[in-house]
């Protein structure tokens, strides 16, 4: 019998999506559409999970309920965990590019998602007028967006009429990621919304040994009070100032998109937690920042 329960085996996979859906996008399609009065969109740090995140209702409502309270993006530039390429590179360019499913052992629902964007070609060549006098940025046409894009954008945006624009991470350095923030922070005077899609801890341990949790949560606990207190030096150090880091983290990508986010907003200590929950023993922290 199939498990009600089990994460990676639900009765109806992504049946909280399929709820979410029905009931949000005639929402979605009826949201404003950013203006230039209504000045610069915020910088957002999402904490995204895997195929079960369609099937938690509360975490796709939360995911819904704030991006109803900002105006509706003119187009979003997302930089994912799942994703590090050096040069900087850049997908998701054409409309309804397929989505990358760089996940496995789940349901063979999970692979027939579709998350249809509209063609990004404006924003791309936005994009790339920003960063192309430091910058090469390779275009990988056939590359469509991962799990840590689309998953999370399918239940703020679920009506996907908003283009996307996919960068990967340069490296797992905090430091190239806070100056990639940096560059990328004037779009938001443009309506475009920054998205640093991490975990503000990732870590399969706490999962298979939950007596772990104290690590993960002193450290989501010590990374909001620095965020908060605009301390970009300790977060940047975070291996060694971060209590608990080595179970939290064990490896960067997960983390590093928060500095993306922080270098695309102009005061850390304005951050707001939208969602503070605990998610198979890891905080699901996420940020927006001005």
């Amino acid at each position: 019998m199939t498990s009600t329960t089990d994460p990676f085996n639900p009765a109806v996979p992504a049946g909280a999506y399929d709820d979410l859906y029905a009931r949000a996008l005639p929402l979605a399609r009826a949201q404003k559409t950013w203006q230039p009065e209504d000045g610069p969109l915020p910088a957002l740090f999402v904490s995204h999970g895997a195929p079960p995140t369609l099937d938690d209702p509360e975490w796709l409502n939360d995911l819904f309920t704030w991006s109803q309270t900002m105006p509706k993006p003119r187009a979003i530039v997302v930089v994912s965990a799942h994703w590090e390429n050096a040069p900087l590179a850049i997908a998701g360019i054409t409309a309804g590019t397929p989505l990358y499913y760089d996940f496995g052992g789940f349901h063979p629902r999970y692979y027939t998602l579709k998350y249809p964007t509209p063609d990004a070609t404006a924003l791309a060549n936005r994009i790339a007028g920003t960063l192309s006098d430091t910058t090469t940025i390779h275009h990988y046409a056939n590359r469509g967006l991962d799990h840590g894009a689309f998953i999370p954008l399918m239940a703020m945006y679920p009506a996907a009429d908003v283009p996307v624009v996919q960068l990967s991470m340069p490296s797992l350095n905090p430091e190239a990621l806070l100056k990639l923030g940096q560059r990328l922070k004037q779009l938001r005077d443009e309506g475009v919304l920054i998205i640093g899609s991490g975990f503000m801890t990732h870590s399969f341990a706490v999962y298979r040994q939950p007596q772990l949790v104290g690590h993960t949560k002193a450290f989501d606990e010590w990374a909001l009070n620095a965020v908060t207190a605009g301390d970009i030096d300790a977060l940047t150090d975070y291996q060694a100032k971060g209590p608990g880091a080595a179970v939290a983290h064990p490896t960067a990508d997960h983390f590093v998109p928060l500095l993306l986010t922080l270098g695309a907003a102009n005061d850390p200590t304005t951050a707001v937690t939208a969602i503070d929950r605990m998610r198979f023993g890891n905080s699901i922290r996420s940020l927006q920042i001005a």
